[in-house]
């Protein structure tokens, strides 16, 4: 997250063609880490934190939590990246 940060400040300042492309592409990633961890990862922990792990119904739970986790985890991530790289592509 420093890194989006950091690149959305440098990118606010320079204004060149990829200025655009690196700003959506930080908010993505940024807004994504916390919407994507408040609406989804923490129920879901919270779920899990309630649960006997030693029961059918956590290895359940927490089977669709990882598959689901990791999917829009990837998502969010090939969705900045290219946002980045196209930032970076057409800035120079």
């Amino acid at each position: 997250m420093p890194i989006c940060i950091a690149v959305l400040v440098v990118t606010l300042r320079a204004q060149d063609s990829g200025t655009p492309c690196a700003i959506a592409g930080s908010l993505l990633y940024l807004v994504g880490t916390v919407v994507v961890t408040m609406l989804f990862n923490v129920p879901r922990s919270n779920a899990l934190a309630n649960l006997n792990p030693s029961t059918v119904q956590a290895a359940t739970l927490w089977g669709d939590y990882l598959s689901s986790w990791t999917f829009w985890n990837h998502v969010r991530t090939v969705a900045a990246s290219a946002l980045f790289i196209v930032a970076l592509w057409t800035g120079h």
